[in-house]
Protein backbone atom coordinates (compact mmCIF):
# COMPACT_ATOMS: atom_id res chain seq x y z
CA UNK A 1 0.00 0.00 0.00
CA UNK A 2 0.98 3.79 -1.33
CA UNK A 3 3.01 5.93 2.01
CA UNK A 4 0.71 8.71 2.53
CA UNK A 5 0.61 10.91 6.00
CA UNK A 6 -2.29 12.17 7.27
CA UNK A 7 -2.69 12.50 10.88
CA UNK A 8 -6.66 12.57 11.33
CA UNK A 9 -6.88 9.45 8.74
CA UNK A 10 -3.83 7.49 10.38
CA UNK A 11 -5.93 8.92 13.99
CA UNK A 12 -8.91 6.39 12.68
CA UNK A 13 -7.15 3.20 11.78
CA UNK A 14 -4.96 3.15 15.18
CA UNK A 15 -8.09 3.98 17.45
CA UNK A 16 -10.50 1.22 15.30
CA UNK A 17 -13.06 3.29 14.77
CA UNK A 18 -12.99 4.20 11.04
CA UNK A 19 -16.67 5.17 10.30
CA UNK A 20 -18.92 8.04 8.34
CA UNK A 21 -20.76 9.39 10.92
CA UNK A 22 -19.43 13.16 11.50
CA UNK A 23 -20.87 15.18 9.27
CA UNK A 24 -24.16 13.43 10.57
CA UNK A 25 -23.33 14.47 13.90
CA UNK A 26 -22.98 18.04 12.86
CA UNK A 27 -25.53 18.09 11.03
CA UNK A 28 -27.69 16.86 14.13
CA UNK A 29 -26.14 19.49 16.10
CA UNK A 30 -26.47 22.41 13.53
CA UNK A 31 -30.34 21.41 13.19
CA UNK A 32 -31.40 21.33 16.72
CA UNK A 33 -29.29 24.88 17.93
CA UNK A 34 -29.36 26.86 14.48
CA UNK A 35 -25.29 26.88 14.87
CA UNK A 36 -22.22 24.72 15.79
CA UNK A 37 -20.44 26.28 18.91
CA UNK A 38 -17.87 25.55 20.73
CA UNK A 39 -19.53 23.77 23.10
CA UNK A 40 -20.98 21.98 20.90
CA UNK A 41 -17.54 20.95 19.50
CA UNK A 42 -16.17 19.99 23.46
CA UNK A 43 -19.24 17.83 23.59
CA UNK A 44 -19.07 15.56 20.37
CA UNK A 45 -15.85 15.11 21.01
CA UNK A 46 -16.34 13.93 23.96
CA UNK A 47 -19.03 11.72 22.88
CA UNK A 48 -17.46 10.29 19.61
CA UNK A 49 -13.70 9.98 21.70
CA UNK A 50 -12.32 12.09 18.45
CA UNK A 51 -10.44 15.24 18.70
CA UNK A 52 -11.92 18.94 19.18
CA UNK A 53 -9.31 20.41 16.41
CA UNK A 54 -10.82 17.46 13.79
CA UNK A 55 -14.53 18.80 14.31
CA UNK A 56 -13.63 22.55 14.31
CA UNK A 57 -12.22 21.41 10.98
CA UNK A 58 -14.71 19.79 9.65
CA UNK A 59 -17.68 22.40 11.32
CA UNK A 60 -15.69 25.17 9.87
CA UNK A 61 -15.03 24.17 6.32
CA UNK A 62 -18.13 23.04 5.34
CA UNK A 63 -21.22 25.91 3.64
CA UNK A 64 -23.99 23.68 5.91
CA UNK A 65 -22.14 24.43 8.89
CA UNK A 66 -20.28 27.34 8.55
CA UNK A 67 -21.12 31.18 8.95
CA UNK A 68 -24.35 32.43 10.64
CA UNK A 69 -26.57 30.82 12.71
CA UNK A 70 -29.44 28.86 10.87
CA UNK A 71 -33.05 30.47 11.05
CA UNK A 72 -36.38 28.18 12.33
CA UNK A 73 -36.79 28.47 8.17
CA UNK A 74 -33.63 28.37 6.61
CA UNK A 75 -33.75 29.07 2.85
CA UNK A 76 -30.99 28.06 0.11
CA UNK A 77 -30.45 30.33 -3.20
CA UNK A 78 -28.78 29.55 -6.27
CA UNK A 79 -25.71 31.76 -7.39
CA UNK A 80 -24.84 28.98 -9.76
CA UNK A 81 -23.83 30.47 -13.53
CA UNK A 82 -26.84 29.29 -14.67
CA UNK A 83 -29.24 31.44 -12.15
CA UNK A 84 -26.86 34.13 -12.74
CA UNK A 85 -27.06 33.92 -16.24
CA UNK A 86 -30.60 33.82 -15.93
CA UNK A 87 -30.91 36.91 -13.94
CA UNK A 88 -27.60 38.95 -13.76
CA UNK A 89 -27.96 37.93 -10.15
CA UNK A 90 -30.87 40.39 -9.47
CA UNK A 91 -32.92 37.51 -8.06
CA UNK A 92 -30.88 37.39 -5.30
CA UNK A 93 -31.52 41.06 -4.46
CA UNK A 94 -35.00 40.45 -4.72
CA UNK A 95 -35.11 37.70 -2.24
CA UNK A 96 -33.27 39.73 0.16
CA UNK A 97 -36.06 42.31 -0.15
CA UNK A 98 -38.76 39.89 0.35
CA UNK A 99 -37.05 37.68 3.08
CA UNK A 100 -36.16 40.78 4.81
CA UNK A 101 -32.50 39.25 5.48
CA UNK A 102 -29.34 39.53 3.55
CA UNK A 103 -27.64 36.25 2.51
CA UNK A 104 -25.23 35.22 5.42
CA UNK A 105 -27.79 36.18 7.83
CA UNK A 106 -30.16 34.99 10.12
CA UNK A 107 -33.05 37.38 10.92
CA UNK A 108 -32.77 38.83 14.53
CA UNK A 109 -35.26 36.99 15.93
CA UNK A 110 -33.98 33.47 14.45
CA UNK A 111 -37.25 33.42 12.28
CA UNK A 112 -35.55 33.05 8.60
CA UNK A 113 -32.13 32.75 7.29
CA UNK A 114 -30.79 33.34 3.74
CA UNK A 115 -27.52 31.05 2.38
CA UNK A 116 -26.17 31.48 -0.91
CA UNK A 117 -25.18 28.25 -2.61
CA UNK A 118 -23.16 27.29 -6.00
CA UNK A 119 -26.03 25.01 -7.29
CA UNK A 120 -28.93 23.08 -6.49
CA UNK A 121 -29.81 21.19 -9.75
CA UNK A 122 -32.29 23.40 -10.95
CA UNK A 123 -30.51 24.84 -14.53
CA UNK A 124 -33.29 24.33 -16.32
CA UNK A 125 -35.65 25.78 -14.55
CA UNK A 126 -33.11 29.12 -13.24
CA UNK A 127 -33.02 30.75 -11.04
CA UNK A 128 -33.80 28.11 -8.25
CA UNK A 129 -33.80 28.17 -4.46
CA UNK A 130 -34.74 25.53 -1.60
CA UNK A 131 -37.14 26.75 1.51
CA UNK A 132 -35.87 23.76 3.62
CA UNK A 133 -36.08 20.96 1.32
CA UNK A 134 -38.65 22.26 -1.05
CA UNK A 135 -37.83 24.06 -4.27
CA UNK A 136 -38.50 27.05 -5.66
CA UNK A 137 -38.18 27.70 -9.11
CA UNK A 138 -38.03 30.23 -12.07
CA UNK A 139 -38.66 33.55 -12.54
CA UNK A 140 -40.59 34.31 -9.79
CA UNK A 141 -38.38 31.60 -7.47
CA UNK A 142 -41.95 29.62 -7.74
CA UNK A 143 -44.02 32.26 -5.39
CA UNK A 144 -41.22 33.62 -3.12
CA UNK A 145 -41.13 36.51 -5.26
CA UNK A 146 -44.16 37.07 -5.27
CA UNK A 147 -44.49 40.51 -3.06
CA UNK A 148 -43.33 42.10 0.14
CA UNK A 149 -45.33 43.87 2.94
CA UNK A 150 -47.94 41.44 4.63
CA UNK A 151 -47.20 38.74 2.39
CA UNK A 152 -43.30 38.37 3.38
CA UNK A 153 -44.31 38.44 6.44
CA UNK A 154 -46.41 35.30 6.32
CA UNK A 155 -43.21 33.82 4.80
CA UNK A 156 -41.05 34.63 7.02
CA UNK A 157 -43.04 32.99 10.06
CA UNK A 158 -42.76 29.82 7.99
CA UNK A 159 -46.09 30.04 5.80
CA UNK A 160 -45.92 27.03 3.36
CA UNK A 161 -45.17 28.58 -0.65
CA UNK A 162 -47.45 26.03 -2.79
CA UNK A 163 -45.47 25.43 -5.47
CA UNK A 164 -44.80 21.90 -7.68
CA UNK A 165 -41.08 21.87 -9.56
CA UNK A 166 -40.97 21.00 -12.89
CA UNK A 167 -39.33 17.54 -13.72
CA UNK A 168 -35.93 16.95 -15.31
CA UNK A 169 -36.71 17.35 -18.78
CA UNK A 170 -34.44 14.29 -20.88
CA UNK A 171 -34.40 12.60 -23.84
CA UNK A 172 -31.68 9.86 -25.43
CA UNK A 173 -30.49 10.81 -28.82
CA UNK A 174 -29.20 7.33 -29.24
CA UNK A 175 -30.41 4.11 -30.88
CA UNK A 176 -29.75 2.41 -27.81
CA UNK A 177 -29.90 4.08 -24.61
CA UNK A 178 -27.65 3.19 -22.42
CA UNK A 179 -27.40 6.05 -19.48
CA UNK A 180 -31.16 6.26 -19.55
CA UNK A 181 -31.97 2.87 -20.85
CA UNK A 182 -34.58 2.20 -17.65
CA UNK A 183 -36.13 6.12 -17.85
CA UNK A 184 -36.52 6.06 -21.69
CA UNK A 185 -36.79 2.47 -22.66
CA UNK A 186 -37.73 0.52 -19.52
CA UNK A 187 -34.61 -1.67 -19.11
CA UNK A 188 -35.28 -2.80 -15.48
CA UNK A 189 -32.16 -1.96 -12.98
CA UNK A 190 -30.82 -5.38 -11.30
CA UNK A 191 -31.11 -7.52 -14.36
CA UNK A 192 -27.79 -8.62 -14.57
CA UNK A 193 -26.27 -8.76 -11.09
CA UNK A 194 -28.01 -11.66 -9.40
CA UNK A 195 -26.05 -13.58 -12.74
CA UNK A 196 -22.76 -11.98 -12.54
CA UNK A 197 -22.65 -12.44 -8.58
CA UNK A 198 -23.80 -16.01 -9.14
CA UNK A 199 -22.19 -17.22 -11.75
CA UNK A 200 -19.41 -14.70 -13.07
CA UNK A 201 -15.86 -13.94 -12.14
CA UNK A 202 -14.04 -10.54 -11.12
CA UNK A 203 -12.01 -10.56 -14.42
CA UNK A 204 -14.87 -10.90 -16.54
CA UNK A 205 -16.32 -8.38 -15.30
CA UNK A 206 -13.88 -5.96 -15.95
CA UNK A 207 -12.77 -7.24 -19.17
CA UNK A 208 -16.10 -6.73 -20.28
CA UNK A 209 -16.06 -2.62 -18.85
CA UNK A 210 -12.12 -2.64 -21.00
CA UNK A 211 -14.06 -4.10 -24.34
CA UNK A 212 -16.46 -1.27 -23.89
CA UNK A 213 -13.63 1.41 -23.74
CA UNK A 214 -15.99 2.89 -20.88
CA UNK A 215 -14.12 5.90 -19.15
CA UNK A 216 -14.92 8.22 -15.66
CA UNK A 217 -17.48 10.84 -16.89
CA UNK A 218 -17.16 13.03 -14.01
CA UNK A 219 -14.75 15.29 -15.86
CA UNK A 220 -10.71 13.03 -15.69
CA UNK A 221 -12.12 10.56 -18.11
CA UNK A 222 -9.92 7.61 -16.89
CA UNK A 223 -10.17 4.27 -17.87
CA UNK A 224 -12.96 2.44 -15.85
CA UNK A 225 -11.12 -1.32 -16.39
CA UNK A 226 -7.71 0.29 -15.26
CA UNK A 227 -8.94 1.83 -12.43
CA UNK A 228 -10.71 -1.37 -11.31
CA UNK A 229 -7.69 -3.67 -12.20
CA UNK A 230 -5.21 -1.24 -9.94
CA UNK A 231 -7.65 -1.51 -7.11
CA UNK A 232 -7.97 -5.13 -7.07
CA UNK A 233 -4.14 -5.84 -7.23
CA UNK A 234 -4.12 -4.34 -3.53
CA UNK A 235 -4.53 -6.32 -0.57
CA UNK A 236 -7.87 -6.25 1.26
CA UNK A 237 -10.02 -5.15 2.69
CA UNK A 238 -10.96 -2.29 -0.52
CA UNK A 239 -14.24 -0.04 -1.17
CA UNK A 240 -16.02 1.17 -3.67
CA UNK A 241 -17.38 4.62 -3.94
CA UNK A 242 -19.80 6.56 -6.01
CA UNK A 243 -19.55 10.01 -6.61
CA UNK A 244 -22.89 12.07 -5.99
CA UNK A 245 -21.42 15.58 -5.50
CA UNK A 246 -22.40 16.94 -8.56
CA UNK A 247 -20.89 20.27 -7.92
CA UNK A 248 -20.86 21.74 -11.24
CA UNK A 249 -23.41 24.87 -11.78
CA UNK A 250 -25.05 23.59 -14.95
CA UNK A 251 -25.13 19.49 -14.71
CA UNK A 252 -28.15 17.81 -12.98
CA UNK A 253 -28.13 14.45 -14.86
CA UNK A 254 -26.46 13.20 -11.89
CA UNK A 255 -29.60 14.62 -9.62
CA UNK A 256 -32.05 12.86 -12.67
CA UNK A 257 -29.95 9.42 -12.28
CA UNK A 258 -29.80 9.24 -8.21
CA UNK A 259 -33.82 10.87 -7.70
CA UNK A 260 -35.16 8.95 -10.82
CA UNK A 261 -33.04 5.73 -11.59
CA UNK A 262 -31.64 4.91 -8.49
CA UNK A 263 -31.30 1.74 -8.52
CA UNK A 264 -29.53 1.22 -11.69
CA UNK A 265 -26.78 3.66 -9.96
CA UNK A 266 -26.84 1.04 -7.35
CA UNK A 267 -26.29 -1.87 -9.39
CA UNK A 268 -23.41 -0.32 -11.15
CA UNK A 269 -22.04 0.39 -7.75
CA UNK A 270 -22.70 -3.55 -6.58
CA UNK A 271 -21.27 -4.19 -10.13
CA UNK A 272 -17.84 -2.46 -9.36
CA UNK A 273 -17.93 -3.99 -6.07
CA UNK A 274 -18.08 -7.29 -7.36
CA UNK A 275 -15.25 -6.57 -10.03
CA UNK A 276 -12.76 -5.63 -7.37
CA UNK A 277 -13.71 -7.58 -4.45
CA UNK A 278 -15.09 -4.94 -2.02
CA UNK A 279 -17.47 -5.38 0.53
CA UNK A 280 -18.65 -2.24 1.28
CA UNK A 281 -19.93 0.46 -1.24
CA UNK A 282 -20.42 4.19 -0.10
CA UNK A 283 -22.27 6.98 -2.29
CA UNK A 284 -21.94 10.52 -1.15
CA UNK A 285 -25.05 13.01 -2.41
CA UNK A 286 -24.25 16.42 -1.77
CA UNK A 287 -26.79 18.27 0.85
CA UNK A 288 -27.75 20.17 -1.83
CA UNK A 289 -29.91 17.31 -3.68
CA UNK A 290 -32.37 16.55 0.07
CA UNK A 291 -34.96 14.43 -2.53
CA UNK A 292 -31.72 13.14 -4.00
CA UNK A 293 -30.58 11.77 -0.14
CA UNK A 294 -34.20 10.59 0.26
CA UNK A 295 -34.54 8.25 -2.75
CA UNK A 296 -31.03 6.76 -2.74
CA UNK A 297 -31.84 5.53 0.84
CA UNK A 298 -35.00 4.21 0.79
CA UNK A 299 -33.29 2.52 -2.65
CA UNK A 300 -30.54 0.67 -0.78
CA UNK A 301 -33.09 -0.81 1.68
CA UNK A 302 -35.65 -2.37 -1.34
CA UNK A 303 -32.00 -3.74 -2.18
CA UNK A 304 -31.80 -5.40 0.55
CA UNK A 305 -35.14 -6.54 0.96
CA UNK A 306 -34.82 -8.30 -2.41
CA UNK A 307 -31.52 -9.66 -1.90
CA UNK A 308 -29.32 -7.54 -3.87
CA UNK A 309 -27.24 -6.28 -1.04
CA UNK A 310 -26.29 -7.86 2.09
CA UNK A 311 -24.57 -11.30 3.17
CA UNK A 312 -24.21 -13.62 0.87
CA UNK A 313 -26.17 -11.88 -2.25
CA UNK A 314 -28.12 -14.51 -4.09
CA UNK A 315 -26.77 -17.41 -2.55
CA UNK A 316 -23.60 -16.76 -3.15
CA UNK A 317 -20.90 -16.29 -1.20
CA UNK A 318 -20.46 -12.17 -2.08
CA UNK A 319 -20.95 -9.99 0.39
CA UNK A 320 -21.56 -6.51 -0.59
CA UNK A 321 -23.62 -4.13 1.58
CA UNK A 322 -23.70 0.18 0.69
CA UNK A 323 -24.47 3.24 2.66
CA UNK A 324 -25.43 6.55 1.64
CA UNK A 325 -23.68 9.93 3.49
CA UNK A 326 -25.00 13.17 2.74
CA UNK A 327 -22.29 15.94 1.55
CA UNK A 328 -22.20 19.44 4.08
CA UNK A 329 -21.46 21.98 1.11
CA UNK A 330 -18.31 21.92 -0.58
CA UNK A 331 -17.31 22.26 -4.60
CA UNK A 332 -13.92 20.72 -3.75
CA UNK A 333 -15.53 17.60 -2.55
CA UNK A 334 -16.48 16.45 -5.77
CA UNK A 335 -12.41 15.89 -6.34
CA UNK A 336 -11.89 12.36 -5.54
CA UNK A 337 -9.14 12.56 -2.82
CA UNK A 338 -11.48 15.54 -1.38
CA UNK A 339 -14.53 13.59 -1.28
CA UNK A 340 -13.00 10.73 0.62
CA UNK A 341 -11.97 13.01 3.55
CA UNK A 342 -15.40 13.84 3.58
CA UNK A 343 -16.68 10.64 3.80
CA UNK A 344 -13.99 10.26 7.00
CA UNK A 345 -16.09 13.70 8.64
CA UNK A 346 -12.55 15.41 7.89
CA UNK A 347 -12.33 18.67 6.00
CA UNK A 348 -12.37 17.92 2.02
CA UNK A 349 -8.70 19.07 1.51
CA UNK A 350 -7.63 17.91 -1.83
CA UNK A 351 -4.27 15.49 -1.07
CA UNK A 352 -1.36 15.55 -3.35
CA UNK A 353 -1.25 12.15 -5.77
CA UNK A 354 0.24 9.75 -6.09
CA UNK A 355 -0.56 7.82 -4.06
CA UNK A 356 -3.81 7.44 -5.79
CA UNK A 357 -7.16 6.15 -4.21
CA UNK A 358 -6.79 2.67 -5.69
CA UNK A 359 -4.01 2.03 -3.65
CA UNK A 360 -4.77 4.21 -0.69
CA UNK A 361 -8.07 5.64 -0.31
CA UNK A 362 -11.10 5.55 2.25
CA UNK A 363 -9.09 4.59 5.67
CA UNK A 364 -6.19 4.62 3.89
CA UNK A 365 -7.61 1.02 2.05
CA UNK A 366 -7.78 1.05 -1.66
CA UNK A 367 -10.49 2.43 -3.53
CA UNK A 368 -12.27 2.47 -6.54
CA UNK A 369 -14.22 5.85 -6.98
CA UNK A 370 -16.53 6.12 -9.55
CA UNK A 371 -19.00 9.20 -10.22
CA UNK A 372 -22.71 8.30 -10.92
CA UNK A 373 -23.16 8.56 -14.60
CA UNK A 374 -20.11 6.29 -15.03
CA UNK A 375 -21.67 3.41 -12.63
CA UNK A 376 -25.15 4.07 -14.39
CA UNK A 377 -23.77 2.75 -17.78
CA UNK A 378 -21.91 -0.07 -16.21
CA UNK A 379 -25.13 -2.66 -16.15
CA UNK A 380 -25.80 -1.93 -19.87
CA UNK A 381 -22.40 -3.08 -20.80
CA UNK A 382 -22.39 -6.29 -18.98
CA UNK A 383 -26.18 -7.35 -20.00
CA UNK A 384 -25.64 -6.38 -23.73
CA UNK A 385 -21.31 -6.55 -23.83
CA UNK A 386 -18.73 -4.34 -24.12
CA UNK A 387 -18.48 -4.51 -28.39
CA UNK A 388 -21.66 -3.68 -28.47
CA UNK A 389 -20.90 0.01 -26.41
CA UNK A 390 -17.85 0.71 -28.07
CA UNK A 391 -19.19 0.89 -31.76
CA UNK A 392 -21.24 3.90 -30.29
CA UNK A 393 -19.65 7.33 -30.09
CA UNK A 394 -16.15 8.12 -31.70
CA UNK A 395 -13.03 5.82 -32.61
CA UNK A 396 -11.12 7.88 -29.76
CA UNK A 397 -13.85 8.09 -27.28
CA UNK A 398 -16.84 5.51 -27.67
CA UNK A 399 -20.19 5.45 -26.11
CA UNK A 400 -22.45 8.18 -24.70
CA UNK A 401 -22.52 10.69 -22.61
CA UNK A 402 -25.21 13.51 -20.86
CA UNK A 403 -25.39 16.67 -22.05
CA UNK A 404 -27.24 19.90 -19.34
CA UNK A 405 -28.67 21.98 -21.68
CA UNK A 406 -29.57 25.40 -19.35
CA UNK A 407 -32.43 27.24 -18.57
CA UNK A 408 -31.79 30.20 -21.74
CA UNK A 409 -32.30 27.46 -24.59
CA UNK A 410 -35.90 26.58 -25.92
CA UNK A 411 -35.88 23.27 -24.78
CA UNK A 412 -33.60 23.10 -21.63
CA UNK A 413 -32.94 19.45 -20.09
CA UNK A 414 -30.46 16.27 -20.26
CA UNK A 415 -29.80 14.79 -23.45
CA UNK A 416 -28.05 11.44 -24.25
CA UNK A 417 -25.30 11.49 -26.89
CA UNK A 418 -23.09 9.79 -28.60
CA UNK A 419 -19.53 11.09 -28.46
CA UNK A 420 -18.23 13.21 -31.60
CA UNK A 421 -21.93 14.69 -31.83
CA UNK A 422 -20.78 18.67 -33.07
CA UNK A 423 -21.97 21.02 -30.40
CA UNK A 424 -23.64 23.21 -32.79
CA UNK A 425 -26.24 20.31 -32.71
CA UNK A 426 -26.52 19.72 -29.36
CA UNK A 427 -27.66 23.98 -28.97
CA UNK A 428 -29.49 24.21 -32.30
CA UNK A 429 -31.26 21.64 -32.99
CA UNK A 430 -31.81 19.62 -29.86
CA UNK A 431 -31.71 22.57 -27.57
CA UNK A 432 -33.72 24.77 -30.38
CA UNK A 433 -31.51 27.68 -29.82
CA UNK A 434 -32.46 30.44 -27.47
CA UNK A 435 -35.58 31.55 -26.15
CA UNK A 436 -36.81 35.22 -27.18
CA UNK A 437 -35.45 37.70 -26.61
CA UNK A 438 -32.11 36.15 -25.89
CA UNK A 439 -29.32 36.26 -28.06
CA UNK A 440 -26.11 33.88 -27.87
CA UNK A 441 -23.04 35.63 -27.01
CA UNK A 442 -21.18 32.35 -25.39
CA UNK A 443 -21.28 29.28 -24.13
CA UNK A 444 -20.15 27.92 -20.87
CA UNK A 445 -18.71 24.52 -21.08
CA UNK A 446 -18.30 21.59 -18.63
CA UNK A 447 -19.00 23.83 -16.10
CA UNK A 448 -16.84 26.80 -13.97
CA UNK A 449 -13.60 25.25 -14.68
CA UNK A 450 -14.81 23.91 -18.27
CA UNK A 451 -14.22 27.47 -20.25
CA UNK A 452 -16.45 29.77 -22.59
CA UNK A 453 -16.96 29.20 -26.30
CA UNK A 454 -17.85 31.94 -28.86
CA UNK A 455 -20.75 31.07 -31.04
CA UNK A 456 -17.74 30.83 -33.77
CA UNK A 457 -16.75 28.00 -32.41
CA UNK A 458 -19.41 25.57 -31.85
CA UNK A 459 -18.50 23.14 -34.52
CA UNK A 460 -16.23 21.44 -32.30
CA UNK A 461 -17.41 17.99 -31.16
CA UNK A 462 -18.18 16.66 -28.31
CA UNK A 463 -14.73 15.06 -27.20
CA UNK A 464 -12.33 16.13 -24.80
CA UNK A 465 -9.33 16.94 -27.30
CA UNK A 466 -10.47 19.51 -29.60
CA UNK A 467 -12.29 20.76 -26.91
CA UNK A 468 -8.94 20.99 -24.78
CA UNK A 469 -7.20 21.77 -27.82
CA UNK A 470 -10.00 25.24 -28.08
CA UNK A 471 -9.02 26.03 -24.38
CA UNK A 472 -12.06 24.56 -22.74
CA UNK A 473 -12.32 21.31 -20.85
CA UNK A 474 -15.51 19.01 -21.40
CA UNK A 475 -15.77 17.76 -17.64
CA UNK A 476 -19.50 16.98 -16.83
CA UNK A 477 -20.62 18.16 -20.20
CA UNK A 478 -23.01 20.91 -19.34
CA UNK A 479 -23.95 23.58 -22.14
CA UNK A 480 -24.73 27.29 -20.31
CA UNK A 481 -25.82 30.01 -22.53
CA UNK A 482 -24.99 33.47 -22.17
CA UNK A 483 -26.55 36.35 -23.89
CA UNK A 484 -25.59 38.99 -24.92
CA UNK A 485 -27.27 41.68 -22.64
CA UNK A 486 -24.73 39.97 -19.82
CA UNK A 487 -21.45 42.51 -19.07
CA UNK A 488 -18.29 40.48 -19.50
CA UNK A 489 -17.11 42.35 -16.58
CA UNK A 490 -19.61 40.76 -14.20
CA UNK A 491 -18.96 37.56 -16.00
CA UNK A 492 -15.30 37.67 -14.62
CA UNK A 493 -15.94 38.62 -11.58
CA UNK A 494 -18.66 35.87 -10.78
CA UNK A 495 -15.94 32.99 -12.25
CA UNK A 496 -13.27 34.16 -9.64
CA UNK A 497 -15.95 34.79 -7.13
CA UNK A 498 -16.66 30.99 -6.96
CA UNK A 499 -13.07 30.03 -7.36
CA UNK A 500 -12.28 32.33 -4.34
CA UNK A 501 -15.61 31.01 -2.23
CA UNK A 502 -14.84 27.38 -2.93
CA UNK A 503 -10.85 26.83 -3.12
CA UNK A 504 -10.22 24.14 0.17
CA UNK A 505 -7.37 26.34 0.84
CA UNK A 506 -4.60 23.89 0.94
CA UNK A 507 -2.57 25.29 -1.30
CA UNK A 508 -1.21 28.85 -1.70
CA UNK A 509 -1.52 29.43 -5.34
CA UNK A 510 -5.15 28.61 -5.14
CA UNK A 511 -5.76 29.88 -1.61
CA UNK A 512 -3.93 33.57 -2.22
CA UNK A 513 -4.34 33.14 -6.18
CA UNK A 514 -8.26 33.28 -6.89
CA UNK A 515 -9.01 35.82 -4.25
CA UNK A 516 -6.33 38.06 -5.98
CA UNK A 517 -8.28 37.18 -9.08
CA UNK A 518 -11.77 38.72 -7.27
CA UNK A 519 -9.78 41.71 -6.57
CA UNK A 520 -8.60 42.29 -10.18
CA UNK A 521 -12.15 41.31 -11.43
CA UNK A 522 -13.53 44.10 -9.14
CA UNK A 523 -11.12 46.74 -10.34
CA UNK A 524 -12.33 45.63 -13.84
CA UNK A 525 -15.52 47.12 -13.01
CA UNK A 526 -14.51 50.59 -13.00
CA UNK A 527 -13.63 51.34 -17.28
CA UNK A 528 -11.24 53.65 -16.02
CA UNK A 529 -8.93 50.51 -14.62
CA UNK A 530 -10.23 48.03 -16.78
CA UNK A 531 -7.01 47.50 -19.08
CA UNK A 532 -5.03 47.61 -16.30
CA UNK A 533 -6.13 45.03 -14.42
CA UNK A 534 -6.55 42.46 -17.92
CA UNK A 535 -3.12 42.51 -18.42
CA UNK A 536 -2.47 42.01 -14.90
CA UNK A 537 -4.52 38.14 -15.11
CA UNK A 538 -1.56 37.01 -17.46
CA UNK A 539 1.07 36.14 -15.08
CA UNK A 540 -2.15 35.05 -11.72
CA UNK A 541 -3.33 32.66 -14.59
CA UNK A 542 -0.24 30.99 -15.23
CA UNK A 543 1.15 30.90 -11.12
CA UNK A 544 -2.50 29.11 -10.58
CA UNK A 545 -1.93 26.56 -13.88
CA UNK A 546 1.39 25.61 -12.69
CA UNK A 547 1.43 25.44 -8.97
CA UNK A 548 -1.58 24.71 -7.82
CA UNK A 549 -2.09 21.27 -6.01
CA UNK A 550 -4.88 19.58 -7.49
CA UNK A 551 -7.23 20.29 -10.62
CA UNK A 552 -8.97 23.09 -9.16
CA UNK A 553 -6.90 26.19 -9.35
CA UNK A 554 -5.80 24.78 -12.57
CA UNK A 555 -9.49 24.52 -13.63
CA UNK A 556 -10.03 28.01 -12.60
CA UNK A 557 -7.10 29.43 -14.42
CA UNK A 558 -8.16 28.07 -17.66
CA UNK A 559 -11.95 28.90 -17.61
CA UNK A 560 -10.82 32.67 -16.75
CA UNK A 561 -8.28 32.26 -19.55
CA UNK A 562 -11.14 30.80 -22.25
CA UNK A 563 -13.94 34.45 -21.01
CA UNK A 564 -11.04 36.40 -21.20
CA UNK A 565 -10.20 34.94 -24.91
CA UNK A 566 -13.76 35.53 -25.91
CA UNK A 567 -14.79 38.87 -24.07
CA UNK A 568 -11.37 40.40 -25.05
CA UNK A 569 -12.63 43.57 -26.39
CA UNK A 570 -15.36 44.53 -23.81
CA UNK A 571 -13.23 43.77 -20.95
CA UNK A 572 -10.10 45.91 -21.93
CA UNK A 573 -13.02 48.88 -22.71
CA UNK A 574 -14.50 48.58 -19.22
CA UNK A 575 -16.35 44.84 -19.28
CA UNK A 576 -20.18 46.08 -20.31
Amino acid sequence: MGEVREAFVELQGRLGRPGTSNLDRLREVQAGRGRIGDEELERLAAESRWPVAALTGAASFYADFAGSRRGRRHIRVCEGTSCFASTQGRHIGRLEQVLGVRRGECAADGSVSLQAVRCLGYCYDSPAALDGEQPCTGENLGGLLAGVGNEASLRRAGAAVPMTPPEIPYASMVDHPVVLAGLVSGEPAWAVWPGVVTAGSPDQVTAEVAASGLRGRGGAAFAVAKKWSMTAREPGPRYVVANGDEGDPGSFCDRLLLESDPHRVLEGLALAGFAVQARQGVVLVRSEYPAAVARMRAAVAEARSAGHLGTGVHGSSFDFDVEIVEGAGSYVAGEETALLHALMGLRGDARARPPYPAICGLFRRPTAVNNVETLAAVPWVLRHGGAAYSKMGHATEPGTKLVCLSQLFRRPGVYEVEFGTPLRTLLDELGGGLREPHTLRAVQVGGPLGGFLSPTSLDLPLLAAPLTEAGVALGHASLIAIDSAMPAAALLRHIWAFGAAESCGACTPCRVGTRRGLELAERMLDPSEAAAALDAHEPLIEVLRVASLCAFGRGVSGAVRSLIRVYSDELRHGGM
